[in-house]
């Protein structure tokens, strides 16, 4: 979108729920990953995205996540026996290549985007944001509204049967069916990542971008669902300015009550010699 931008040459890896996604297949070819990556790409950057895991050299398809990998879960075994400990040492092991890339894949990292819905289990998405903060690095986290219809739509249906309500109090009280109407993030985000860089949805539903990513327009559920609440601070709109320079990356400094420069985006420039001699800093 823009022809020189602020991500030109950065690296930036994408962290979210891949386990407990309602639909796998889906999000891994239309989710949020698919468009953020699409915008990104188009500001220069170096995508990670860890449903499409770049190729490592002499380990063909190392840490791929497959449907086959997904189904080695049930392999897991509690039985406090040897072929117990084989079992859970397998699925350990099996899991390992995809831990070891995805942790790589932020380590080289310049910043991360991180999508924190409350109410999908994700270990891998906290253990990949406390890393990247442990290195310095920004973490821009989407935290949406949670809002449940069709809860409140099975509880009219049930409303006046006895049996039908209890058993639906049961299962709300057994499963994380929790509503976050505010979008809070996980109080433990909070301190960890600058208070600035939290946003309570993308924005893909603003029509200002469909023209150039003509498939955010199409009917989707990332559009709806945000059409449906009023988003305050969405980060698309908030990427493109950091783009076009129209905004320079800043957090709070709840001490000095004032907006400060965040030294945390320390975004290499490639010097005259590197680009001569490929980095060795020899000149001519």
């Amino acid at each position: 979108m823009s022809e020189t931008t602020f991500f030109e040459g950065t690296r930036v890896y994408l962290s979210g729920p891949m386990d407990f996604v309602p639909k796998r297949d889906v999000e891994r070819a239309t989710g949020w990953r698919a468009r953020i990556k699409e915008l990104m790409q188009s500001y220069g950057a170096t995508v990670y995205d860890p449903w499409d895991k770049p190729d490592i050299r002499g380990l063909h398809e190392y840490g791929q996540e497959d449907i086959k990998m997904h189904h080695q879960r049930q392999n897991w075994s509690f039985a406090d026996t040897e072929e117990g400990a084989v079992a859970r040492a397998k699925v350990a092991s099996y899991f390992w290549e995809t831990q070891h890339i995805d942790l790589r894949m932020v380590d080289v990292s310049d910043f991360v985007i991180a999508y924190c819905p409350t109410n999908i289990y994700s270990v891998g998405t906290a253990h990949e944001i406390i890393l990247a903060r442990s290195q310095h690095k920004p973490v821009l986290i989407v935290s949406p509204p949670i809002r449940l219809p069709a809860l409140e739509n099975l509880r009219r249906k049930v409303s006046g049967n006895a049996e039908l309500e209890g058993a639906l109090d049961e299962l709300v009280g057994q499963v994380p069916i929790r509503e976050n109407p505010t979008g809070t993030p996980s109080l433990w985000y909070m301190p960890l990542v600058h208070s600035e860089y939290f946003f309570d949805g993308f924005g893909f539903s603003d029509p200002q971008f469909w023209e150039h990513f003509p498939s955010w327009g199409q009917d989707s559920e990332l559009n709806r669902r945000e059409t449906e609440v009023v988003v305050q601070r969405p980060l698309v709109p908030y990427l493109e300015k950091l783009a076009r320079g129209e905004e320079v990356p800043r957090r709070w400094d709840h001490l000095g009550q004032k907006f400060v420069t965040d030294d945390d985006w320390l975004i290499m420039e490639d010097t005259h010699a590197s680009r001569e001699d490929g980095g060795l800093g020899r000149g001519k």
